[in-house]
């Protein structure tokens, strides 16, 4: 098996070679000189033909077996992107460096005739696409330009594709070199003042904490991805080891954020170049949800993010604790993706309600961005705001069909204890939070 398919890779890489413009002349030159010669009984110029001609297979056998990354002459390619993972709409600059494996001539001679071209996904590159800036020397060509993320997503970048001629110039050969890179993009997230006075209200009224006063702290000792602005330096100086204040993070409670999948086009629809609103919509939910994650987090909550999904396994959904977790909760964002239809879009909403139901820690408040739902997964939800502290924004759907189930939505979730604001898709997300807290006064 292994040796079929070293024999395939290789007729692979033969059918690349395409002969150039000096080629071309050559092999031309070849057909004419050898039937010329033998009409004419001239043994030299049959000679000189042929000679052309096999020049010419010579070269396109040569380069056509030839593996860039094997061998005397290998090469080796090293990719790095800064940041790692990158955000949306931000820039992140891409490091490419192709180099000898060993210091060999016939490693130099390949790299004097190579040429590059690197591949991304369009998502990457942006509407600009790529200008690098590139440096050779004998032993290396290094590489370097920038890339401005459009979307959200895991998106490839790479394989390096060389272009490269034979000693004559005779033939050339596209392939690729090195493997790809698949470079996480984040959503973009603001930040939230989720530390308003309704917010505090609740969550101290809910669990019966006092406000605390700066005698109230707590001494711990320091953890990596602690703030160090915490650190107690008078006791650090007496113990002989760092030690934090905790009181930030005694009384208050943990927060669930509640993505409804549904608000993302059908997977199935994604990619494609159909409904370009509602991919921007799913990407404007998944930023709402993600900034209201970050917020919390920052603000000292112990938060997760937790998607509709029709199998929920809330108990490998771990709350993130640290500012230093922060990086975990947009990891979460990156592959997220719609259901496959509107039925399962219900059906998952319900079955996710309802695991949180059953698995609810103490005073956990609960921050959902959904859509509207069909009855059976609004009394799901409805349940889930009689047990604790709800809060649900309410995206309206585009089109005139659909509001009587938003109206209906907001109403009966009202009804069980939630606090609820409808908002507009792609509405600023500090606009959108604002009403709600609004709302919760």
């Amino acid at each position: 098996m292994t040796s079929r398919t070293t024999w395939r890779d290789t007729v692979a890489r033969i059918s690349r070679v395409r002969l150039t413009p000096r080629g071309i002349g050559a092999s031309a030159l070849g057909g004419v000189l050898v039937p010329l010669g033998l009409v004419l009984t001239l043994p030299h110029l049959v000679g000189l033909g042929a000679a052309a001609l096999l020049a010419v297979a010579v070269a396109w056998i040569a380069i056509g077996t030839q593996r860039l990354e094997s061998g005397r002459g290998a090469l080796r390619v090293t990719r790095a992107v800064t940041p790692n993972p990158v955000v949306r709409d931000r820039t992140a600059d891409v490091s490419l460096l192709v180099a000898a494996h060993q210091a060999t001539g016939a490693a130099y001679e390949r790299l004097s005739r190579l040429r590059l071209s690197e591949q991304a996904a369009h998502e990457l590159a942006g509407h600009q696409g790529i200008r690098a800036r590139v440096s050779a020397r004998a032993d290396r060509i290094s590489v370097h330009y920038s890339l401005t993320p459009t979307r959200r997503g895991r998106w490839s970048l790479g394989p390096l594709l060389t272009t490269r001629t034979d000693v004559f110039g005779l033939v050339r050969a596209t392939q690729p070199l090195g493997a790809a890179t698949h470079v996480p993009v984040w959503p973009r997230t603001v930040e939230l003042a989720v530390r308003t006075r309704s917010v505090g209200d609740v969550d101290h009224s809910a669990t019966g904490a006092r406000l605390q006063s700066t005698d109230d702290s707590v001494l711990r000792e320091y953890v990596a991805g602690d703030d160090p602005r915490r650190v107690h330096w008078a006791s650090a100086a007496r113990r002989g080891q760092l030690m934090v204040r905790a009181d930030e993070s005694a009384g208050v409670r943990p927060v669930t954020v509640l993505l409804d999948r549904s608000l993302l086009p059908h997977w199935q629809e994604a990619g494609g170049p159909r409904r370009p609103a509602a991919v921007d919509d799913g990407e404007w939910a998944v930023e709402l949800a993600a900034s209201i994650a970050t917020s919390f987090l920052d603000a000292g909550h112990p938060t997760r993010l937790v998607t509709t999904t029709v199998a929920p396994t809330l108990e490998s959904e771990r709350f993130a604790a640290t500012r230093a977790s922060r990086s975990a909760l947009l990891d979460a964002c990156v592959d997220i993706r719609g259901h496959r239809g509107s039925a399962e879009g219900h059906h998952a909403t319900g079955t996710t309600a309802r695991a949180l139901r059953l698995a609810r820690t103490a005073g956990e408040i609960v921050v959902a961005v959904l859509g509207p739902h069909d009855p059976e997964a609004r009394r799901s939800l409805a349940a889930l705001g009689v047990d604790g502290t709800c809060w649900a924004l309410l995206v309206a759907p585009r089109g005139a069909g659909f509001r009587h189930e938003l109206d209906e939505t907001a109403a009966e979730l009202r009804t069980s204890g939630w606090h609820v604001s409808t908002t507009e898709s792609r509405t600023d997300p500090e606009r959108a939070w604002a009403l709600l807290a609004e709302r919760a006064l």
